[in-house]
């Protein structure tokens, strides 16, 4: 398993491509299909894979969490992948697969990692609703391998949200209305939907209108419709549009390729981007920033995501007032 995640640095150069790696994976026979379906995590968010240590149990977790392991000193929570999906399969769960992102490090068991995969993201598809309900919300991508062979990619950020305990109402405390902030529109893409919810929350809580889009592609089809608006109407986007929002990791278009794509479109010269992401590293953020990303805001965290828009949206309205 040292083998297949050996030269996992090099995938930093996937960045602004529109490429990813996916660590491929099984959680055992689903009862309700009778078949072996095949999940896939971001190697972004993979820091190594191993045999599966003595789990201690800890009270009061939820029941897809089977305990805490201590890796190097560490405290991690371990999350049984085949109970939150709400398979009841008997496979044992022999791997764990140790992830990082937001700050965050947790184990997910599984019962066998298979192979890397690189692939575009024009490869990755929304998943039908079909699919989304009877996993939970769990699968934020699908695509297609020769066999054929469907790739379910796995929402850790959701997995975050429903495992982790957080005073929800305690994350919001605070956030005051922007003045006028109902006359600003901000565009945001993510295909998480978990993640979508906490950005409707923070905008409806400062009182900001909002589009949102389940990918870049998608943002950017909105985008374009409002470009060719504003040009009809002689009126400049940035008038129109506070900011965008981007995830990175996303189906058909990532976040890196839909910044390019803003900053090289005269139409929205001035827009600012705000990439909103769970890759919270500091090489994530310089490649960010490499495409046009103009600030870097960590998700899960609502009160940071305000005080950044409201400085943002501030900014622009005093622009707009001196023009």
């Amino acid at each position: 398993m040292s083998e297949l995640l050996k030269n996992i640095d090099a995938r930093t150069r996937l960045a602004g491509t529109n490429k990813l790696e996916i660590l491929l994976f099984t959680l055992g026979i689903d009862p309700r299909t009778g078949r072996r379906e095949t999940f896939g995590i971001n190697v972004f968010k993979v820091r190594e894979v191993m045999r599966t240590p003595p789990i201690t149990a800890a009270p009061e977790m939820p029941s897809s969490v089977e305990g805490m392991v201590s890796l190097r000193g560490v405290l991690v929570p371990v999350v049984d992948l085949a109970k939150y999906a709400g398979m009841s399969t008997d496979t044992p769960r022999e791997i764990m697969i140790v992830t990082e992102y937001n700050g965050h490090t947790q184990g997910f068991l599984v019962e066998a990692v298979d192979t890397i995969l690189r692939l575009d993201w024009s490869q990755m598809r929304v998943p039908p609703e079909m699919l989304t309900a009877n996993l939970g919300g769990l699968v934020t991508a699908v695509t297609e391998l020769p066999g054929p062979r469907l790739v379910m990619l796995l929402d850790v950020e959701k997995v975050l949200s429903e495992t982790t305990k957080y005073d929800d109402e305690l994350q919001f405390k605070g956030i005051e209305a922007i003045p006028g902030g109902d006359q600003v529109t901000v565009y945001f893409a993510d295909d998480s939907s978990v993640a979508r919810k906490q950005i409707e929350r923070t905008l409806d809580v400062l009182g900001v209108r909002y589009v949102g889009s389940v990918n870049g592609r998608q943002a950017w089809e909105e985008l374009g419709k409002l470009a060719t608006y504003a040009t009809s109407a002689h009126r400049r986007v940035r008038d129109m549009v506070a900011l965008v929002l981007t995830d990175v990791e996303m189906p058909e278009m990532d976040g890196y390729i839909l910044t390019k794509k803003i900053k090289s479109d005269l139409r929205f010269e001035g827009v600012p981007v705000i990439m909103h992401s769970s890759l919270s590293g500091m090489s994530n953020q310089q490649l960010g920033r490499s495409v046009g990303v103009d600030e870097y805001v960590a998700k899960f965290e609502p009160q940071r995501l305000a005080q950044t828009l409201r400085r943002i949206i501030e900014a622009g309205a005093k622009e707009r007032i001196r023009v």
